[in-house]
């Protein structure tokens, strides 16, 4: 928790109402996306009992497991998921556009999920879908697999920074709201849209108070109240697995599918009311981009599903783990500049931490000309630029700087002197001047220009050379086997 982020919760909690902690969407909100609220049999490892899912805000479909340890049953909910999931998904690869850095289609897929805990469900149940056989012993329907290998690729990039193809509800509404209640309590959609979108003439803490109540709002799953499972569910998957006469499988069915609708209708209507409030808010400027990608990477795991569709090992070996943990930590670093560059509010906690400060131009060298530095004796143009700023300023020299209104223009810290009125600046521009020998127009600050600048930069992240997995060395396993689909894995338990 940052220090303006700690300082919004106390304003909320002094207030009784969420503070906005960003001026910007730093998300992508698809024009239609799949919304999935996910509920699992308590004492199972990721049983599913029901689901709630669809495209459309009052037309939403319900999927019910009648008895979730009944194996058939739990894989025909798999098929039935699949019959929504899969048109949706692979509807959007239809159209493919060329573009100079390879194809992409023109939109993407979005699913949406209540909470963190709904993700992990998308996870899991991806796992104990993919691997499974069409044909031997306990075979499945093929889009089952199928089902589960999509799934699996949108819980991997669920895990993305900035990646907007899978997000949490919860998650995306606390990167634009602080609470006055802990980020643990965050966790329940109903509790936190109680502090951003009380009902009229009560404050967060009354509506968060009684969100958290289970008979007024059920909880967001994929767990259900125990009171709801001792009271109403139990006696109803008894009922049903009571029954003798083929003929009243219906109503069984039905007792169980108006249960578990009170269940989970409240927080379908919960996530819908999410979206409408981040969508009141203007896209920040890198949105685009980051959606650029996720088009691209589902387009590349579409082509892949088409040419080779095995399903995700159950692990990465070693240089692949390593791959990824740098290409996550490259994501995060350029997530974090992004957003920062686009938003002055977040922004703001750099400025806090020193990573950042705003300055006024206080005087400019424009024409300043040094050696190149590859001993040819040629001059290259370097203008030094000094800012006032009030900040505290924890830059070293040699840093590299850019503005968020230059952000073409790179400068490095040259001198940081203590004045009267707080800190002397100085910065040495690199690039963003044009190609003659002087400055063009415009491309130098002026002196009274305010402008703020920021170490937090996306290239901040650097990583060795991985070696080829065949290179992969005997500490780490040595060069892993070519994953192929075993017995072991077709046979996985569902957990």
């Amino acid at each position: 928790m940052t220090a303006i982020s700690s300082y919004a919760r106390a304003l909320a909690a002094a207030s009784g109402t969420a503070v906005p902690t960003a001026t910007v969407r730093h998300v992508h909100l698809a024009a239609r996306p799949l919304i999935l609220v996910p509920l699992a049999m308590a004492g199972e490892a990721n049983a599913p009992l029901a689901a709630m899912v669809g495209t459309e805000r009052e037309r939403p479909e319900l999927l019910v497991v009648p008895q979730p340890r009944n194996r058939d049953l739990r894989f025909t909910f798999a098929a039935r998921l699949a019959e929504i999931f899969l048109p949706y998904v692979l509807g959007f690869a239809a159209d493919i556009e060329e573009l100079t850095n390879g194809p992409r289609t023109v939109d993407a897929p979005q699913l949406i999920v209540p909470n963190q805990a709904g993700v992990a469900f998308v996870r899991l149940f991806g796992r104990s879908t993919r691997f499974r056989t069409t044909t031997g012993d306990y075979a499945v329907e093929p889009s089952v697999p199928l089902l589960g290998r999509w799934l699996t690729f949108f819980a991997e990039r669920a895990e993305v920074p900035g990646s907007s193809l899978m997000r949490a509800a919860t998650e995306m509404l606390s990167l634009h709201w602080a609470t006055g209640q802990s980020a643990l309590e965050d966790a329940n959609l109903a509790a936190l849209m109680g502090w951003i979108d009380p009902p009229a003439g009560a404050g967060g803490p009354a509506a968060a108070r009684l969100a958290e109540d289970p008979r007024h709002c059920p909880p967001a799953g994929p767990t259900t109240d125990p009171g709801f499972d001792n009271e109403v569910l139990a006696p109803a998957i008894a009922a049903y697995d009571a029954v003798t006469d083929p003929s009243q499988l219906p109503d069984a069915v039905k007792r169980l599918e108006e249960a578990l609708h009170s269940q989970l209708r409240p927080t379908w209507d919960l996530v819908w009311r999410a979206l409408d409030r981040l969508r009141a808010l203007p896209g920040g400027a890198s949105v685009p981009g980051r959606w650029e990608i996720d088009r691209s990477r589902y387009t590349g795991f579409h082509t892949y599903m088409i040419e080779e569709g095995l399903p995700q090992a159950r692990r990465d070996g070693a240089v692949a783990a390593a791959r990824r943990l740098n290409r996550m930590e490259r994501a995060q670093a350029s997530y974090d500049a992004e957003r920062a560059f686009d938003d002055p509010l977040v922004m703001a906690d750099h400025r806090v931490t020193g990573e950042a400060f705003l300055g006024s131009v206080v005087a400019v060298d424009r024409d300043r000309r040094v050696p190149n530095g590859r001993g040819k004796g040629r001059l290259v143009t370097r203008p030094l630029v000094t800012l006032r700023t009030e900040d505290p300023v924890r830059l070293a020299l040699g840093m590299k700087v850019v503005a968020t209104r230059r952000r073409r223009q790179e400068c490095v810290v040259t001198a940081l002197e203590p004045c009267d009125a707080g800190i002397l600046v100085t910065l040495e521009a690199q690039n963003g001047m044009g190609r003659s020998a002087a400055p063009a127009p415009g491309s130098v600050p002026e002196v009274g220009e305010s402008l703020c600048y920021s170490s937090v930069l996306a290239d901040g992240v650097r990583s060795a050379t991985m070696p080829e997995a065949e290179d992969t060395p005997w500490t780490h396993g040595g060069p892993p086997q070519p994953y192929e689909p075993s017995e072991q894995d077709t046979a996985e338990a569902w957990e």
